[in-house]
């Protein structure tokens, strides 16, 4: 024991009469050595890092005995950093600001906001960046009300800056509360700073993600009138945000807008835009575009070539979009999952099965790993075809693979044998859902009830259509025009009738087939006085009435009369 304070004692003089750095280096040697340091040996080596302003260095050295790298029987971290903040010759601001970011970078957020408040508390005054780094930390972790309880709190103080009220912003967005940053914008206009384009592209980001572009375009509007000039960034997120919610109009004229202003389009923008015209099928304005992008020296990526060749594959121009992966990898990009899964599904909706398969098996050559979404499309694909047994061999090697059948899996073979009248089969894959805990949806029972009708089946059909209520589903008008088909079929004017006022009470439009089929029934039963308010009802969608239906309604008016 005498040693080892005798130690102590010839260290801690030694500490005393080294300059910081080579001190710091005798510090380490002595704990690589087994040496146990003591409250006074850190104090002595952390003031003369502080005094000399090494403050990164002194940070590294908090953290590590934070973090439980520095270690010794004479201390616990808690005892030490009480003795150090207590220290009356260290330096208190520079301090506690490492311990805070000492605790804050070891996920230590609640041990840092004491050291926070504590600082606080004897009235020195923590650096803006050491705000907003316990600002960001405990938002991270997802404590937004206790950030903004902090926010509130230190409104006036010095320490709080614009980069203070954009990470509450950000937050606020992040956390779905629009109002509350409308509120901190309110707040930083108070205290006569002037917004800066980036807390106004959060919160008009912020806006859209919520649904109210409403909002996002008056604070665009706002920031003309406060001459805040948006950049490529805010042209982007309103371009994404407009056309996210359909607002297509409103896209397209900030798109012009944005070339009248000056502000070249970039990367995002162009691919935004290309996207809403492959989505609209308008493929020739999208490659205009694509033209564009080469004349304006934006580089292409591999979303880019992906959404065209997406719109290609819609159109059902495969060979089209097989050319446009080959310009992809001249230009020295890698088609990835994404680009062979799209092509596949092109060569399945063309009918061109074999050409599905061999992409499907370059793949694997390439090295990457087919998804549920590859194999999904595939048994879609050949289940269309009437391939089942491929369809069983595909989700046989999904499983091989260890990629469990998803809800879409299921429903999709559900489909493939309730159309091929294989309903034992269909059955069995719906009990094997239910087994696999994955919840049905309106999909699912569409296709079973479809494969019902087809058959004539309307006994099991209805108990199907009536057992939805028992999982929370409201048919759709898909459903109910299937059933209206279903019961048509067997002659059953009565209940096709009954379905069709039901939809119309719901709120839902019949098929111009529902109401068609449904006045051919009636009028085989000789009701054509029903047959005539269902005429008017049509009419009064949209709907124009057959000539076959007016016919058969007048020869059974002649038939009553």
């Amino acid at each position: 024991m005498l040693q080892t304070q005798q130690g102590a004692a010839v260290l801690v003089s030694k500490l005393l009469k080294t300059p910081p750095l080579k001190a710091l280096t005798l510090f380490k040697s002595s704990i690589e050595q087994g040496f146990h340091q003591t409250h006074q040996s850190f104090s002595i080596i952390l003031d003369g890092l502080l005094s000399s302003n090494s403050i990164s260095v002194a940070q590294s050295l908090i953290l590590q005995l934070v973090s439980g790298r520095i270690t010794s029987p004479h201390f616990t971290v808690p005892s030490l950093l009480q003795y150090l903040t207590h220290s009356c010759f260290l330096n208190s601001t520079p301090l506690y600001e490492i311990v805070i970011n000492a605790h804050l970078q070891s996920q230590l957020i609640e041990q840092g906001l004491i050291f926070f408040n504590e600082m606080i508390d004897k009235g020195l005054v923590p650096s803006s960046n050491t705000f907003n780094s316990i600002l960001s930390s405990v938002i991270k972790n997802g404590s937004f009300e206790k950030a903004w309880l902090i926010f509130e709190e230190s409104m006036g103080k010095e320490f709080l800056d614009m980069y203070s009220f954009g990470i509450v912003i950000k937050g606020c967005c992040e956390f779905g509360d629009l109002n509350g940053a409308f509120e901190a914008l309110t707040k930083l206009k108070q205290m006569g700073w002037r917004p800066n384009v980036v807390i106004y592209t959060t919160i008009i980001d912020g806006c859209f993600k919520y649904g109210d572009a409403g909002r996002a375009k008056e604070l665009f509007s706002t920031m003309s009138v406060e001459g805040i000039i948006p950049n490529q960034y805010t042209y982007s997120v309103l371009l994404n945000g407009f056309f996210r919610q359909g607002l297509k109009t409103d896209g397209f004229e900030l798109y012009e807008k944005m070339k009248l202003d000056g502000v070249f389009p970039d990367i995002y923008t162009y691919n935004s835009l290309i996207n809403v015209y492959c989505s609209d099928g308008e493929i020739s304005k999208a490659f205009e575009l694509f033209d564009d992008m080469r004349h304006n020296g934006v580089v292409y990526n591999v979303v880019t070539y992906n959404t065209l060749i997406r719109g290609l594959c819609q159109e059902k121009r495969v060979l089209e979009a097989e050319k446009l992966v080959d310009q992809m990898k001249l230009a020295g990009l890698h088609p990835n999952l994404i680009t062979y899964n799209t092509l596949i599904d092109g060569c399945c909706s063309a009918g061109k099965l074999e050409k599905g398969l061999t992409l499907f098996n370059q793949i694997k050559s390439y090295g990457l790993t087919p998804t549920s979404i590859t194999y999904n499309t595939l048994i879609a694909g050949f289940s269309r075809a009437g391939n089942l047994s491929k369809v069983v061999d595909f989700v046989r090697e999904m499983e091989e693979r260890g990629i469990f059948p998803s809800k879409v899996t299921y429903t999709i073979l559900i489909d493939a044998f309730a159309r091929s009248n294989d309903m034992e089969k269909a059955l069995e894959v719906f009990s094997r859902m239910h087994k696999a805990g994955l919840t049905v949806d309106l999909c699912t029972y569409g296709a079973l009830i479809h494969g019902w009708c087809s058959q004539g089946n309307m006994k099991e059909a209805s108990k199907l259509f009536l057992s939805m209520s028992e999982y929370h589903l409201q048919p759709n008008d898909v459903i109910y025009n299937t059933m209206i088909f279903g019961y048509c079929k067997e002659s059953s004017s009565y209940r096709a009738l009954k379905l069709l006022k039901e939809m119309v009470e719901n709120g839902m439009i019949p098929n111009g087939a529902s109401y068609c089929l449904t006045i051919e029934v009636l009028c085989g039963d000789g009701k054509w006085k029903e047959s005539e308010v269902l005429v008017s009802g049509m009419m009064k969608f949209g709907l124009k009435p057959s000539v076959s239906s007016r016919d058969l309604i007048q020869k059974a008016k002649n038939v009553t009369t």
